[in-house]
């Protein structure tokens, strides 16, 4: 990789991070031009994409990712919750459960996935993976708060169906 291209990847990045999103589109395809199999610039060009609502061209541009590099933990994980986003929840749980093969230890592939679980209704086995997300790492908030949110709405079930 070249300094141009460090350069520019920085300046994609920054961009992003402002929420000026379309100069960081125009940078990541520069780079992209100059070197197509940019792992990084796809990745962060199909970070950009989902920032925007832009859901089924950023899924794209993780696969071609993928394509490059099947076993990119970014890549897999920013499509997952790109198909989350998309409310394809058994695919994005596909795609957790790939990284998991990669990492056993992956506490966002662990959390993600049981957001996932709990879109489609299997709250205990949502909790089990916020738990084992929050065994690996246990300041993460989301697995925190969200495991939180299942048990909260397992119990407000189950008493329903008690007084039912």
């Amino acid at each position: 990789m070249s300094d141009k291209v460090d350069k520019m990847l920085a300046q994609a990045f920054e961009f992003a991070d402002e929420e000026n999103f379309d100069d960081a589109l125009r940078l990541y395809d520069l780079v992209l031009r100059e070197e197509p199999d940019n792992i990084n610039a796809l990745v962060d060009k199909g970070v950009t994409l989902q920032n925007m609502g832009r859901i089924k061209q950023a899924i794209r541009t993780y696969d071609k990712a993928l394509a490059i590099s099947p076993n990119f933990l970014d890549a897999i994980l920013n499509k997952g919750t790109a198909l989350h986003s998309d409310q394809r929840y058994l695919e994005a749980i596909g795609c957790y459960d790939v990284a998991l093969k990669i990492d056993k230890k992956c506490a966002m592939a662990l959390a993600y996935k049981g957001l996932s679980l709990g879109e489609i209704g299997e709250l205990q086995d949502a909790i089990k993976h916020f738990k084992k997300a929050l065994s690996i790492d246990k300041d993460y908030d989301l697995a925190n708060i969200s495991k939180e949110l299942a048990q909260d709405l397992l119990r407000s079930i189950k008493k329903k169906s008690k007084t039912q």
